[in-house]
């Protein structure tokens, strides 16, 4: 298998304990626009934080993933199938998914390979569904401001370049389907904080902070963090707003 750009599965763990699920709202959503669901495949899945949202909804689930190490993370389903593969390699066959879901994962793939993969792939009456999320806010504007400091000017320069698309929402990358309007929908989370650390250590930019610099990111911001939190057991709401772009093959 050739080389792709591996960011996570050394944070694969990590990913699993404190990545946040999307809301089952989305997936009820989502649901609404193929004509059949008989097999959805979540690619670029991960540790599996939107496949099981699907399992609900469709017979079967293919979760496919580059990274082994993220799918040995995932839940188990009898409903899911996990395949280890590329993007570009790793569909199901020809006219049988009648949703794909890429899930934070769009920015990594080869799309020019990829595309025509999705095309193949899609049932008669098939969707394609893409998402992604940037930058969290916390309730309590001095916190935010002390979090998105850390998100953009300290570990901000060790962000992989193609975070520049997360941080358009996907729309400065190319889709080249029928594209339909999507709701708005907000990802959300009751987090202590050591829970809220413990996502920040799953982020790329803070993993390769602490390995050009040899020090540990998420302590300093631990120290400022924990002044106004007001306890480690102090639970606050988190919020994420989605990017959805969702589209269908106008040739089929």
């Amino acid at each position: 298998m050739p080389s792709f750009p591996d960011h996570f599965s050394r944070l694969a763990s990590g990913y699993a304990s404190y990545r946040p699920l999307y809301p089952d709202a989305l997936f009820a959503w989502l649901a609404t626009l193929p004509a059949r669901h008989l097999l959805a495949w979540d690619c670029g899945a991960g540790s599996g934080q939107a496949t099981l949202g699907l399992v609900p909804y469709f017979d079967r689930v293919l979760a496919t993933d580059a990274s082994a190490a993220q799918l040995a993370e995932a839940p188990a389903d009898s409903r899911i199938e996990y395949r280890v593969a590329r993007a570009e390699d790793g569909g199901p066959a020809a006219g049988t998914a009648d949703l794909v879901t890429v899930a934070q994962a769009l920015h990594w793939i080869d799309l020019g390979a990829f595309y025509p993969v999705v095309r193949d792939a899609l049932a008669p009456g098939g969707v394609l569904a893409v998402w992604t999320y940037g930058v969290i806010t916390l309730d309590d504007p001095a916190l935010d401001r002390l979090l998105r400091h850390f998100y953009r000017e300290v570990v901000g320069p060790y962000w992989p370049p193609e975070r520049k698309h997360v941080e358009s929402g996907y729309r400065s990358l190319p889709f080249p389907f029928e594209e339909l309007p999507a709701p708005a929908f907000d990802m959300t989370a009751a987090w202590t904080l050591p829970e809220l650390l413990g996502y920040v250590r799953t982020w790329s930019a803070t993993a390769r902070c602490r390995d050009a610099t040899g020090h540990d990111p998420v302590l300093d911001l631990t120290s400022e963090l924990s002044k106004g939190w007001g306890g480690d057991e102090r639970i606050r709401e988190i919020r994420w707003p989605l990017s959805l772009r969702i589209g269908k093959d106008s040739a089929g």
